[in-house]
C-alpha cells in the first residue's frame, strides 16, 4: 500500500510539473529516480501514462484516467495524516508544514507579522510564504492555499472573501517638495509615475494607473515591493496600499478625494481540502489575522 501510494505521489508530481526535473525538485529526489519510478508504475499498470512532447511530459489517455484516482488517494492519505497529527497534538494545535501563496504586496506587508503570530501560538507548525507576482497555481500544488485579488471562477476550488483593502496615490515628502503641486488628476501628467510593467499585470484588478488614464510609466516593476521602495526613495508617484504606508513614514497620500481605490483579497483552497481539519484551523487563524492586521494598519494610516 505504502509503495503504491509512493509511486502515485511521483506520478502526480510529474503530471503537475510536466517534467521529471520539476517533479524531482518538488519531491527532493533526482530526475533519473523519478523516471525509474514512473517506468515501474507504467510496467505494473501495463500502459504508458505519459507522452513526451516539446512541452514536456503530457498525460496519455491512461494517465488522464488515472489522475483523478491518484488525487483521491492523495486526499485520503492527507486525511489519514491529519488524523495522526491530531492524535499526537494538543487540542486545537496546528502542526506540520503549510504553504500559502500570495501576491507580493500581501506577502511583504501583511503575511510576515500575521504568520509570525500564528507560528508563535503553534510551535510545531512551519509556514512557508510563496510571494509571486502572478496567480499561484493550486492545481499544480504550488501551495496548500492562496490569497488572490480576484475570485477564481474555474477549477475545483473553494473561495472565501477575506476582506477589502484601500489604496491611494502616494509619494515621498521629498519628492512632493520639489515637484509641481497636485490639485487634480490632470496634474498627474507632469509627474514621474511608478507602477506595474503594463504587459505583466497578471490581474485586471491591479491595473491601477490604467484606470486613471496614465499612458506612460517611466519606472515600472512587476513587483509591488519594488514599486513601493522606489516611491519611498523619492523616485516618483504611485499607487500604494494603505496597509503598507505605516512602514514608510516619509510617504504622503495625495489626491485622496479624487483617487481612492478599493480592492479585495480572497482565500482560495482546493475544495477537497475542506476535510482536513489542520488546514481548516490554519485558514481560520489566517483569515482573522489578516482582517485584524489590515484594520490595524489602515487605522494607523488614517490617523497620520
Amino acid at each position: 500500500m505504502a509503495q503504491n501510494w509512493d509511486d502515485l505521489r511521483v506520478f502526480l508530481s510529474v503530471a503537475r510539473g510536466q517534467s521529471l526535473s520539476a517533479a524531482g525538485k518538488q519531491l527532493r529526489i533526482d530526475p533519473a529516480t523519478v523516471g525509474r519510478r514512473i517506468a515501474r508504475l507504467e510496467q505494473r499498470m501495463g500502459t504508458a501514462l505519459f507522452a513526451k512532447s516539446p512541452l514536456g511530459y503530457e498525460l496519455s489517455v491512461a494517465g488522464a484516467r488515472l489522475l483523478p484516482l491518484a488525487e483521491q488517494a492523495e486526499q485520503a492519505m492527507g486525511a489519514a495524516g491529519d488524523l495522526m497529527v491530531q492524535g499526537g497534538a494538543r487540542a486545537g494545535e496546528i502542526s506540520g508544514s503549510i504553504r500559502i501563496g500570495a501576491p507580493d504586496g500581501c506577502a511583504n506587508f501583511l503575511l510576515p507579522q500575521v504568520c509570525a503570530r500564528i507560528v508563535a501560538a503553534h510551535p510545531d507548525l512551519d509556514v512557508q510564504i510563496v510571494a509571486l507576482p502572478r496567480v499561484v497555481n493550486l492545481s499544480k500544488r504550488e501551495a496548500d492555499m492562496a490569497i488572490t485579488v480576484s475570485a477564481p471562477s474555474a477549477g475545483r476550488l473553494t473561495v472565501q472573501k477575506l476582506c477589502d483593502y484601500k489604496l491611494h496615490l502616494a509619494a515621498s515628502q521629498e519628492y512632493l517638495a520639489k515637484t509641481a503641486k497636485l490639485r487634480t488628476k490632470q496634474d498627474l501628467k507632469g509627474h514621474r509615475m511608478i507602477g506595474y510593467i503594463p504587459d505583466m499585470i497578471f490581474d485586471k484588478e491591479l491595473d491601477y494607473l490604467g484606470a486613471l488614464g496614465v499612458e506612460r510609466v517611466p519606472l515600472a516593476s512587476n513587483s509591488v515591493a519594488v514599486q513601493f521602495h522606489a516611491i519611498r526613495q523619492g523616485a516618483g508617484l504611485g499607487v500604494v496600499h494603505d496597509f503598507a504606508l505605516p512602514s514608510a513614514p516619509v510617504l504622503q497620500r495625495v489626491l485622496m478625494q479624487e483617487v481612492s481605490l478599493l480592492r479585495s483579497f480572497y482565500l482560495v483552497r482546493h475544495s477537497s481540502d475542506r476535510r482536513l481539519q489542520r488546514l481548516n484551523r490554519f485558514a481560520e487563524a489566517l483569515v482573522s489575522g489578516v482582517r485584524a492586521e489590515i484594520s490595524h494598519l489602515e487605522g494607523l494610516c488614517a490617523a497620520r
